[in-house]
């Protein structure tokens, strides 16, 4: 028996990994394959070394995850200090304070990282839309589209309307769906649009805004 086998096989004995014996004994990885892929022994050692490899990647993932959490925490602290520090800026804003009040009455409150407000009235979506480029800073190319139409209306013609109306351009709108109307005779003339922002970042500042915005007019001085 070759010199390097029967130290392969000690090695291997010990839990060594193919790799390692690859990086000890430089002997390629295939001629072990061939020394020890049938052997029993060497399968329950790869069984181990197997287990051992996920019960690590196990604890970093834990632990990267901790991390991320932590970075996620402070990232979402300086989004409601930054919420703060706007609102003193701009609470006499008529733009900024018409957003809000949209958002307020007819925006998404629930769904995490979605900032997302549906109406079917234009000029609803036509201030929202700018509230959230003027004021938001926020590039349209970061905002999305999406339309709820009856099976009567036209889906070509209310995605052009409501492109015109919003100002986004429609590439940007991603869906349109078509659904049942509770009324049979009721009809909106061009669906309902829903244009939302895709960000916990920004939801956090929204609701932050929400949250201070009472205090602010409920002031008497």
């Amino acid at each position: 028996m070759r010199k390097d086998k029967e130290l392969a096989i000690q090695l291997r004995k010990k839990g060594r990994s193919y790799n390692e014996l690859v990086d000890i004994l430089k002997i390629p990885k295939a001629t072990l394959a061939d020394w020890f892929s049938n052997e029993q022994w060497s399968k329950q050692i790869k069984s181990r070394l197997a287990d051992k490899v996920i019960e690590i990647s196990t604890a970093r993932m834990v632990d990267l995850n901790k991390t991320r959490g932590l970075q996620l925490d402070k990232a979402y602290l300086q989004a409601k200090v930054e919420a703060a520090k706007e609102l003193e800026n701009l609470k006499y804003n008529p733009l900024f304070i018409a957003g809000l009040m949209l958002y307020w009455g007819e925006g998404d409150k629930v769904t995490n990282g979605s900032v997302r407000l549906s109406n079917t009235d234009p000029g609803v979506i036509r201030v929202y839309t700018t509230f959230l480029r003027e004021i938001c800073a926020i590039p349209v190319s970061k905002m999305r589209g999406h339309i709820l139409v009856y099976p009567d209306l036209d889906k070509e013609s209310c995605l052009n309307y409501w492109s015109t109306e919003s100002g986004l351009d429609r590439q940007y709108f991603v869906k349109c769906v078509t659904i049942q109307g509770r009324h049979k005779t009721r009809r909106l003339g061009y669906g309902i649009c829903s244009i939302y922002v895709s960000s916990t970042y920004f939801k956090t500042k929204m609701l932050e805004w929400l949250k201070l915005l009472p205090i602010e007019l409920m002031k008497r001085d």
